[in-house]
């Protein structure tokens, strides 16, 4: 932020808010810490690499590879979810499969980079593939998320190896889906939790049959919070009930007989629409938890509304023993549009979640392919980016959207270094985030890139890594026209990245609620006002 801007904030905070000062220093000044979760013990299958020493105020990314050859999928061949391959495993043209099988991916193996905070490598755990696998082409994947307690990292995956085909539709072997057209062996679904110390617990769930897992959470109670979607058939009660947002027991090992536990469900009708498609309503992406209230985002699908959603009551998570009864809510002032009819020049996917404080919240939008194109690519798009909210008068009021930096729309190039082949995308917004407040008043901003292309499945795509500044008491959007992404990792050809978290401490930590964010957080209800004149 240039000198300018900062003179207009200080004048406002000293025409308008020293008593506010005041009044936080005097709220703040007994604030203790906050009690912190349990720490599992019987981690086991260590993960399959050197060791590393995670350094907590580095970044974590996790990311995938494609293992497949030309022998993976051949062609003519029958797929699992319908339809013969027109192409053969080798990468990036193996996925155009998706033209003949809506349901095609190919199951690659799980790494977790450890890079710092200005893009230099600093290792990376390779996780056991024959333990959980990702789909690879499957873009809302491998969100990665500190424990309760800071010591570990979770994710979510599938019970299977590298290379196997429509995995990310595949049933589970407590839940056959009626009309299901993958004929893949039914998989569990996995919840991985990388401790500090490299330990790896694998868990395992019926949930999410015919879809996927997208993220994972260790709450402070002891159990994991996990979002996904469920269905890829006629539907049932049973698929229903396995979407959304589940509570996972920590350690399981799932039989066909394993219950799923859904935690509530959200329902259009909330919102005075006629009901549609249930399980398709609570097709989630992103979650996060903050003041021990659950949170996650709708983003994706053609039922439902793609908006921000509160899970159960504030400050408390939901209760395992009564899970099914939580209330699932759209947060006063987000969108409640259908994603079928959204508003003119108006499209919604949000994606990523990170609380600065109680009154203010960063979302990422991952774009909705509503772009010209040059060349076959890209060219504009005015929707994806980091969108800042403010929560005013019980009301989150959204304050601007951060894009500048990420050349939305632009052409750029991964090389196969062996081969030479070139694969051309570009970037159309963002998908996962994490942030951190720093002691001067600012916030450090770290999300994945989503993309568009000419692939049929742009999942697929080379992405980044890129961060990003912002001034937590700025409401508008002149000042922070300077704030400015800067890419920190790139995919290489044939790789892709997913998920972004802090590294792991080998102490426990408290919630990231500080003295200084609640400062921040009552300086910033003051000048909203000042702001917006």
């Amino acid at each position: 932020m240039n000198k300018e801007n900062n003179k207009l904030l200080l004048h406002s905070l000293k025409k308008r808010c020293l008593k506010k000062l005041a009044s936080a220093q005097a709220l703040t000044s007994g604030m203790g810490s906050v009690a912190i979760a349990t720490v599992l013990s019987c981690f086991a299958s260590p993960a399959d690499a050197v060791n590393l020493t995670f350094v907590p105020d580095d970044l974590v990314v996790s990311r995938s590879v494609y293992q497949g050859n030309a022998n993976t999928v051949t062609v003519g061949q029958t797929l699992p979810g319908g339809g013969t391959a027109t192409n053969n495993g080798l990468y990036p043209n193996v996925f155009n499969n998706e033209k003949v099988d809506a349901s095609f991916g190919v199951t690659s193996p799980i790494f977790l980079d450890q890079i710092t905070t200005s893009g230099q490598n600093a290792g990376t755990v390779s996780i056991d593939p024959t333990i959980i696998t990702t789909s690879f082409p499957s873009k809302s994947e491998l969100s990665l998320n500190l424990t309760g307690d800071g010591t570990g990292l979770t994710f979510m995956g599938y019970s299977t190896g590298i290379n196997q085909l429509d995995v990310s539709n595949s049933n589970t072997p407590g839940i056959i889906e009626p009309g299901n057209p993958v004929t893949t062996t039914p998989t569990y679904r996995a919840v991985g939790q990388l401790n500090y110390d490299n330990s790896l617990q694998v868990t395992t769930t019926n949930a999410y049959p015919g879809n996927n897992g997208r993220a994972a959470i260790l709450a402070p109670n002891g159990v994991y919070y996990t979002v996904g979607n469920g269905g890829n058939g006629n539907g049932s009660t049973a698929v229903t009930n396995a979407t959304g947002v589940q509570i996972v027991n920590p350690g399981q090992k799932a039989t066909s007989t394993t219950p799923t536990i859904p935690v509530g469900q959200y329902n259009i009708t909330q919102n005075g629409y006629t009901a549609d498609k249930t399980a398709k309503d609570n097709n989630f992406r992103g979650e996060t938890i903050y003041n021990n209230t659950l949170y996650t985002t709708k983003g994706s699908g053609n039922n439902g509304i793609n908006s921000v959603y509160q899970v159960g009551s504030a400050g408390t998570l939901p209760n395992p023993a009564n899970a099914a009864n939580t209330p699932i809510s759209i947060l006063p002032g987000f969108n409640t549009t259908l994603a079928r009819n959204p508003l003119p020049g108006v499209q919604n996917n949000p994606f990523g979640l990170f609380f600065a404080n109680p009154n203010t919240l960063y979302v990422t939008d991952e774009g909705n392919d509503a772009t010209t194109t040059a060349g076959g690519i890209a060219s504009t798009n005015v929707y994806g980016g980091l969108q800042k909210w403010s929560l005013v008068n019980g009301t989150w009021v959204q304050d601007y959207v951060l894009t500048n930096g990420l050349q939305l729309g632009s052409n750029y190039t991964a090389v196969d270094p062996v081969t030479g082949n070139t694969y051309n995308t570009a970037t159309e917004g963002l998908r996962n985030l994490t942030g951190k407040v720093n002691s001067d008043g600012t916030v450090s901003l770290y999300a994945v890139t989503s993309t568009i292309s000419n692939a049929t499945d742009q999942g697929a795509d080379p992405n980044k890594l890129v961060a990003i500044t912002d001034n937590l008491l700025n409401t508008t959007a002149a000042l922070a026209a300077t704030e400015q992404f800067n890419v920190i990792d790139n995919a290489k050809y044939g790789e892709v990245l997913r998920g972004v978290s802090f590294a792991p401490s080998s102490k426990p930590v408290p919630e990231p609620v500080t003295i200084l964010g609640s400062v921040i957080a009552m300086l910033r209800s003051c000048t909203y006002g000042i702001n917006q004149e």
